[in-house]
């Protein structure tokens, strides 16, 4: 079987468990490779530069975008967030199952500017869950809770432009699913 060279782009809502599902997804599957994005916001207690994200100043990322170094980038509550143009353009070329995490912003613009790329939208199994999530973080304060909910709305409104939608009932279930959406040959 050739190399794939498809890229995967998993966005959904912010709280829908998007995190949950690649921690699983690369526990269960190694070889898929996740893009690590670079972001301005300030790390979370737990979160490690090069891991979670690379954290970077406001002047860093006007650099990234200037010099076209972004796949893509969006701001979201504040912050900016952008996918390494390098690093993901070199796993596809070596054929490896490659995913971005990333918000609605971003899958537009990786759908835009690659358009083989296979986007996949997870959306929680109600409303009410997706508050839970949120509030149950315990990470952020109420007024950026409220922001995302806000911005919840627009992008639940946005899932008729993924090529997939995949309900975030089980973890296991969606990874499973996921993986097999990944490995498939595009004209499967």
């Amino acid at each position: 079987m050739p190399p794939i060279r498809r890229l995967t782009v998993l966005s959904g809502p912010s709280g829908v468990g998007k995190s949950t599902v690649v921690a699983e997804l690369r526990r269960s599957h190694p070889e898929v490779w996740l893009s690590v994005s670079v972001t301005t916001r300030k790390p979370r207690p737990g979160e490690t530069h090069g891991v979670e994200y690379f954290f970077t100043t406001d002047d860093e990322f006007d650099r990234l975008i200037e010099s076209d170094d972004l796949l893509e980038w969006a701001e979201f509550a504040g912050n900016r967030y952008g996918t390494p143009r390098g690093p993901v353009m070199e796993r596809l070329a070596a054929g490896a199952p490659t995913l971005l995490e990333i918000d609605l912003q971003g899958a537009r613009q990786v759908r835009d500017t690659m358009p083989g790329a296979l986007l996949v939208f997870l959306t929680p199994p109600s409303w009410a869950e997706l508050e839970r999530r949120l509030r149950g973080r315990g990470t952020e304060p109420p007024e950026v809770i409220a922001r995302r909910l806000e911005a919840a709305h627009v992008e639940l409104a946005a899932e008729k432009e993924f090529d997939v939608t995949l309900v975030n009932t089980s973890v296991n279930e969606v990874c499973h699913r996921l993986i097999a959406l990944m490995t498939a040959h595009p004209s499967d």
